[in-house]
């Protein structure tokens, strides 16, 4: 393989004559949309996506109406977010009609499914390219060759591309990022389906990522997330290991960086070393996500999780005791298969046990070619709406409760932008990944600033600017 110089500059040539192809000699539409689909990887992609996209000469726009070329980046982790792609696909067809420029690509985990990309290219006619998540620096060579061939062009690879971490990207902000440690997954819970659209685990070489990270920080860059699907395991596939807590204490040696934030954590593979980083790096936040799925360990054992509830309480009780004030959430998923009332309620009693201050929470639902999937013990839909509604009645009050304990406390918040909901205020994040609304100015956004806080409610915070 050659070396990152080479194909860097292999790229830029190639990428420079794809568009000369294209521009003279076909009729092209210059507008472009990206829809974004799932976890903070797919949101990263769909970063690179843009970049190639306004290297090859498009215009990024936000209504899809005004758009000659749309690309879904696409989630596979449940049914229902394929489905709403399907719908989408469905929607794209009259306006296809109405713009014959109109082009139409599908990427992302759904393609990286056999049976996801068949149904697509049987029912979807009006599809024009489809690519996976392993290959996304191909796309300028795959519009021409939709483009010079007038058929489905389709380019999926089952391992991770290298050179797709020399891309730039099209940074939803300025100030803060995205960087990829690790792809892929070893774990195969059996209610997933990422092993087999992400790839097996596969890190990436620290220097390359302690060089992305400087040079985001020589660009503006305070905040970076570093994601993996399980970053806890990083480093066991290079040729010269380092621990995950070794990264960071790297990365909390470069100038410019002021936050450093990671998703996702399995629980089986926290580290001791990883729980006094906690302590001892002053960039690290404040918070840990920290997925539990159940509190039932009989469960946990069903879904190929490898910890009990006794083995994940014992880690939250020793990262409290090494850092009392970290801020802890966690995915929970209520009516795996099997899941009696007993098993329910063992989740409830480890919520009250926790305290977390916020929680991703999730009905489960069959994902095909999954061992959960083909059990015959599904637990009822009415059953499984039934403890939703009594897990979100005891965590909506510990939520309360933790937030409302940052009433009075002068927080830094790193500000994003005005806030959704009220255009008079703006809004950031805290250490905590506590979400805080206060009035400011635009010249704010993307500064980290003093914030008193003044008033909680469940999922967010209020508060006073200090000048």
């Amino acid at each position: 393989m050659k070396d990152n110089i080479d194909l860097l500059n292999d790229f830029n040539k190639n990428i420079n004559e794809y568009i000369t192809d294209v521009m003279e000699n076909y009729s092209i539409g210059k507008n472009a949309k990206v829809i974004t689909h799932g976890c903070q990887m797919n949101e990263h992609d769909s970063e690179k996506i843009e970049w190639l996209l306004e290297k090859m000469g498009y215009t990024l726009v936000e209504d899809i109406e005004d758009s000659d070329f749309v690309v879904l980046n696409t989630c596979s982790i449940r049914h229902s977010a394929e489905d709403k792609v399907y719908g989408q696909l469905g929607n794209l067809k009259p306006l296809k009609k109405r713009n014959p420029k109109l082009k139409v690509a599908v990427c992302g985990c759904m393609m990286q499914r056999n049976e996801s990309r068949e149904y697509v290219i049987d029912n979807f006619k009006n599809v024009d390219i489809i690519f996976g998540t392993n290959n996304i620096w191909k796309l300028p060579e795959l519009i021409v060759r939709n483009y010079s061939t007038k058929e489905l062009a389709i380019d999926i690879e089952e391992t991770q591309e290298k050179f797709d971490d020399y891309l730039g990207a099209n940074r939803l902000y300025s100030y803060k990022s995205y960087v990829n440690i690790m792809y892929g997954c070893n774990n195969f819970c059996t209610y997933c389906i990422v092993p087999f659209t992400r790839g097996r685990e596969d890190s990436r070489n620290p220097e390359d990522i302690l060089l992305e990270i400087k040079n985001l920080a020589k660009n503006g860059t305070k905040e970076i997330t570093l994601l993996g699907q399980n970053v806890n395991s990083y480093g066991k596939t290079l040729n010269h290991p380092i621990s995950f807590s070794d990264l960071l204490y790297k990365i909390n040696d470069i100038d410019g960086i002021e936050r450093i934030r990671f998703m996702t954590s399995h629980p089986k593979d926290i580290s001791d070393e990883l729980m006094y980083a906690f302590k001892d790096l002053d960039k690290l936040c404040n918070f840990l996500h920290l997925p539990i799925q159940s509190g039932s360990s009989r469960i946990l054992n069903l879904m190929n999780r490898k910890y009990t509830k006794e083995d994940y309480l014992e880690k939250i009780y020793k990262i409290r005791n090494i850092n009392p004030n970290i801020a802890i959430s966690t995915d929970l998923m209520i009516g795996f298969p099997s899941e009696s009332e007993e098993d329910f309620l063992e989740t409830i009693d480890l919520v009250k046990k926790v305290e977390y201050d916020t929680a991703f929470t999730f009905i489960y639902s069959i994902r095909e070619g999954t061992i959960a999937g083909r059990s015959k013990e599904q637990v009822p839909d009415k059953v499984k709406h039934e403890r939703f509604e009594k897990l979100l009645d005891v965590l909506y009050p510990i939520q309360l409760k933790k937030n409302s304990e940052f009433i009075g406390k002068k927080c830094k918040v790193l500000v994003d932008d005005f806030s959704k909901n009220n255009k008079d205020y703006l809004s950031g994040r805290t250490e905590e990944f506590k979400l805080v609304n206060f009035k400011g100015t635009k010249e704010q956004i993307g500064n980290i600033v003093d914030v008193n806080i003044t008033s909680a409610n469940t999922f967010s915070l209020k508060g006073e600017i200090i000048e």
